[in-house]
C-alpha cells in the first residue's frame, strides 16, 4: 500500500530495482514461486500452496482478459483502492484486518517518522545517528556532494515539481542501510525542511544494472536510475511525485523517492491457507493490470487462453522451484556450519 499524489491509499506493485523490458511470464513465475515458498514457510501443505498458485495465475489471466476489452485510457486510469479491497473482503474478520493495516499505513507519513530520526542541534535540525542502520559520513565534502546531487536530481523533475522541491532546503544527510536485496549498494537520505520547518525526507538509492538485461535487449536509458523511474511510472497506477534520478561524482546512478509515504505491506507470516489464497488473487490481479498498462494485454491474454492450462503449468513450476529453493538454503546453512561461509545471526 502507498499514497497517490491525491492522498488516496492504493494497493500496487512497489519494488522496481530490476525493472527492464523482458518476457511477461518471468514476473508471473517469480510471483507464484513466492507464494509457494510463503505457504511452506507458514507450515501449509503443498496442496494448499498449489491452491494459492492457481488462484494467483487465474486472477492474473482473467484480469488481463478484462483489460484487453478495455480502452487504453481505461486501463491507464485503473487502480485498486484500499477501500475497494476492504469492500470485497470475504468476511468480517478479513475486513477488520484490512482496515487495521490501512489505518497503520495512513500513519506511515513523514510527520510521524520525523521525531524518531531527527532532533535539533545548535538551532538546526539533524538526523539522529542510529548505527549501523543510519549514520553520518565523516568526509569534509560530503554535504557539498549531497547538495550537488540534489541540484542535479532537480533537473529530472518536471517544472511544476521543481517549484515544489524549491520550497525546501537541505538541512542534513546520512547513509542508510537498505534491505537484504540491496545490501552493499549505496543509499542515503536527505533531510529537507521548508520555511515553516515542515520536513521532507528523500531517499537516494543506487540503481545498478538490471539482472534481466544480459538476457534481453540493452536498456535505452544511459542512467540506470532513469530506467527504474520510467519502469515504475509505466507499471504503477500512480507514482510518487518526487520520483527522479541522478548520477553522482563517482559515476554511481541513483533513483530518488520519498522515504515514507503511507507505505505498508500486508504481513505474509502467519497467514492461513484461505488468507494466502485470497492475497494471491489480489496480487495476481495487480500484476495483470501492471502488464496490461505496460504491455499488450490482448496478445498476452490470447496466449493464455480461457482454459486453465497455464494455471496448472505454473502450479507445477512453482512447487519445483520451491523444492530447489529449499535445497539451496540447506546448502547455505551447511556451508555456514562447516565454516565455508561466514554469517551473522539475526537478533
Amino acid at each position: 500500500m502507498f499514497a497517490t499524489p491525491e492522498r488516496h491509499l492504493v494497493f500496487d506493485v512497489n519494488d522496481f530495482d530490476e525493472t527492464h523490458p523482458a518476457p511477461w511470464e518471468w514476473d508471473l513465475k517469480r510471483l507464484v514461486v513466492s507464494f509457494a515458498i510463503a505457504a511452506r514457510d507458514n507450515q501449509l501443505s503443498d496442496k494448499e500452496a498449489q491452491a494459492a498458485v492457481v488462484a494467483c495465475v487465474r486472477a492474473y489471466r482473467e484480469h488481463l482478459h478484462e483489460c484487453s476489452q478495455m480502452s487504453p485510457l481505461d486501463v491507464w486510469y485503473e487502480r485498486m483502492d484500499v477501500e475497494a479491497l476492504i469492500a470485497v473482503a470475504p468476511d468480517a474478520k478479513a475486513r477488520r484486518v484490512w482496515e487495521q493495516i490501512a489505518a497503520k499505513a495512513r500513519q506511515h507519513v513523514i510527520e510521524q517518522l520525523f521525531p524518531k530520526i531527527a532532533s535539533e542541534v545548535g538551532g538546526r535540525l539533524r538526523l539522529v545517528d542510529q548505527p549501523p542502520m543510519l549514520f553520518h559520513v565523516a568526509e569534509t565534502d560530503w554535504q557539498e556532494r549531497v547538495q550537488e546531487r540534489l541540484s542535479a536530481y532537480r533537473q529530472s523533475l518536471s517544472d511544476e515539481r521543481r517549484v515544489l522541491l524549491d520550497r525546501y532546503r537541505l538541512e542534513d544527510s546520512a547513509l542508510k542501510v537498505v534491505g537484504i536485496g540491496s545490501v552493499g549498494t549505496h543509499c542515503y537520505i536527505g533531510l529537507l525542511v521548508s520555511d515553516g520547518d515542515h520536513p521532507l525526507i528523500l531517499q537516494f538509492k543506487e540503481a545498478c544494472r538490471s539482472v534481466l538485461e544480459p538476457y534481453t535487449d540493452r536498456s535505452p536509458y544511459d542512467n540506470r536510475g532513469e530506467r527504474v523511474v520510467m519502469g515504475q511510472r509505466l507499471m504503477q497506477s500512480s507514482s510518487d511525485i518526487f520520483l527522479g534520478w541522478v548520477r553522482g561524482r563517482g559515476g554511481y546512478d541513483f533513483y530518488v523517492r520519498q522515504l515514507r509515504d503511507m507505505k505498508m505491506s500486508y504481513p505474509i507470516e502467519g497467514m492461513t491457507a484461505v488468507q494466502l489464497t485470497r492475497y494471491a488473487e489480489i496480487c495476481g490481479r495487480t500484476l495483470g493490470r501492471a502488464h496490461a498498462k505496460s504491455g499488450d494485454a490482448a496478445t498476452i491474454s490470447g496466449y493464455l487462453g480461457k482454459g486453465d492450462n497455464v494455471d496448472r503449468a505454473m502450479r507445477t513450476f512453482a512447487l519445483a522451484y520451491a523444492d530447489q529453493t529449499e535445497q539451496d538454503h540447506a546448502a547455505l546453512v551447511k556451508a555456514v556450519r562447516d565454516g565455508q561461509v561466514e554469517a551473522l545471526a539475526e537478533e
